[in-house]
């Protein structure tokens, strides 16, 4: 081969020779050296393949390149049917190209038949991971962490990188992390214009719509109520609904959810349809701005479930 065919062409690019650790050809007799063991260190593709498959000839190359994209995650071994017969038996093959992803020794994944470039790319993705997106989701995980400690700092900064990491379209669950740190530093404007970053595709995910329901608790909350003087309220007339449910606002604004979560269940038991059923919906709106998976909705929800179907 001339020195001129030291590239491939391949759609129009240029892409380097398959690197001959992560792309070779094997047969039954290498079959465990070459796919199982690496398995254990790395996701293998195993290409079944023959020399006569038309649609064989479109696929492998863009495995190779695939491979090559991939920087080591995945591995490539081709293997000829028609030379290799029993291993096709075995993993029952009954049409190519036949694809299979094994991992720590084990088929986990494959398919038949050729697939465009971005099928497969999202079969690799599937198959061995996306290592930026592992990234985010831990990074997301630290900074919801330092969150909950109360390092309002801290975590502003980690979500604060995520979003600017991906303008063109933030992360949902980055923008409302974001969102709820400048609401525990009272900064309302900030949280807007944080907010409005998102596209209206976008409103409906439980991280925006959360932090919205957060945001609006928190401008439709007024001024710092006396929550012992609301208390006394309800303490001389038990029946005095408004104080009780303006005590569940106080209390959820100091960060007694639970105790917010009980001043309305008390007005459901005594009188459900108290002005409208305002105190379900009170209730469904904090457990919005909450989440879904904090610990007071979820124990709320138990709660209201338990007072609306007793």
């Amino acid at each position: 081969m001339s020195d001129n065919n030291d590239q491939i062409p391949l759609s129009g690019e240029l892409i380097s020779p398959p690197s001959s650790d992560l792309i070779k050809e094997s047969s039954e007799r290498e079959f465990a050296t070459d796919v199982i063991e690496p398995s254990h260190d790395r996701v293998v593709l195993v290409d079944f393949w023959a020399p006569w498959c038309g649609p064989c000839k479109q696929l492998t190359p863009l495995l190779e390149k695939a491979v090559q994209a991939a920087n080591g995650r995945i591995a490539l071994v081709k293997i000829n049917v028609d030379e290799n017969q029993g291993i096709s038996s075995q993993l029952n093959i009954k049409s190519i190209p036949a694809v299979f992803a094994f991992k720590d020794g084990q088929p986990v994944d494959g398919f038949m038949g050729a697939l465009g470039e971005s099928e497969l790319a999202e079969f690799i993705s599937r198959v061995a991971g996306d290592p930026e997106a592992d990234q985010t989701i831990e990074m997301l995980q630290t900074a919801n962490a330092a969150l909950e400690a109360g390092n309002h700092e801290d975590a502003a900064q980690i979500f604060g990188a995520l979003v600017q990491a991906s303008a063109g379209h933030p992360d949902a669950d980055a923008v409302g992390g974001l969102v709820r740190c400048y609401l525990a530093s009272g900064d309302l404007t900030a949280a807007e214009q944080t907010l409005a970053l998102m596209d209206e595709t976008d409103h409906d995910h439980p991280a925006i719509s959360g932090a919205r329901a957060a945001l609006e608790l928190l401008a439709d909350a007024g001024p710092v109520v006396d929550i012992s003087e609301l208390q006394a309220k309800v303490d001389a007339d038990e029946n005095d609904f408004q104080a009780r449910f303006d005590l569940a606002i106080g209390l959820n604004s100091s960060g007694d959810r639970d105790g917010a979560t009980d001043a309305l269940c008390e007005i459901l038991v005594r009188k459900r349809d108290w002005n409208e059923e305002a105190a379900r919906h009170q209730l469904l709106k904090f457990f919005e701005a909450w989440g879904q998976t904090d610990e007071a909705t979820i124990s709320g929800r138990r709660k209201l479930s338990s007072v609306l179907f007793s």
